[in-house]
């Protein structure tokens, strides 16, 4: 079976086979080192996202970059379009203005949404922790103890008060498992867990 030949071209009697890097090198020096249509394609598309990702970030966050007022006023109009055509058309636009930013302007833009979505799975290890420890409180009397020597300016009547309550309240019975129904759980189930997250709150702040 024949190989297929390779497409290419021969420049000073070397074949150059395209899509090489150095059928890239060539082209690059041929347009004198512009971005292909591809790579503008990639750049925009990746701005429009980076744009959208602006949405997510809070009104401070947003209110430390520096962007522009053609900006600001095109994402709080894309916040308000719901119809898909209309938000697809609002979207390029942004991108569009997005390209207009500094680099330095950019890397902020970036540095803001990483530092937003450290804080989110900061808060979200949080809560799991704070909710391992109220299991753990309900399950096991020495787990009391540990938590005592750890927060000891802990308010140990109420907590125990509420351990012992949440004890009695339960969990969901046999019934309510097999039909895979989510438990209703009592009050003092919340409010260890509310006193907890305080607790480990103060702890990191303090």
């Amino acid at each position: 079976m024949s190989r297929k030949p390779k497409k290419g071209y021969f420049v000073q009697g070397h074949f150059v086979a395209e899509g090489s890097e150095l059928d890239l090198q060539l082209r690059a020096e041929q347009t004198g080192g512009e971005p292909s249509r591809t790579e503008l394609k990639k750049e925009s598309t990746e701005l429009q996202k980076l744009g959208e990702a602006l949405l997510t970030l809070r009104a401070e966050q947003l209110e430390r970059l520096e962007l522009s007022e053609s900006l600001v006023t095109a994402l709080d109009q894309l916040k308000r379009i719901t119809n898909f055509e209309g938000r697809r058309r609002q979207m390029q636009y942004v991108g569009k203005l997005m390209r207009h930013l500094d680099e330095d302007v950019l890397q902020a833009v970036r540095a803001a949404l990483e530092e937003q979505r450290g804080g989110s799975a900061q808060q979200t290890l949080a809560l799991h922790a704070a909710e391992k420890w109220r299991d753990d409180l309900i399950a096991n009397d020495d787990t009391l103890d540990t938590w005592l020597q750890q927060h000891p300016s802990t308010d140990v009547q109420q907590l125990r008060a509420l351990i012992r309550q949440a004890r009695k309240d339960g969990g969901p019975n046999q019934d309510e498992v097999s039909r895979g129904l989510a438990p209703r759980r009592g009050r003092a189930f919340r409010e260890i867990f509310q006193m907890v997250r305080d607790h480990l709150e103060e702890q990191e702040h303090g």
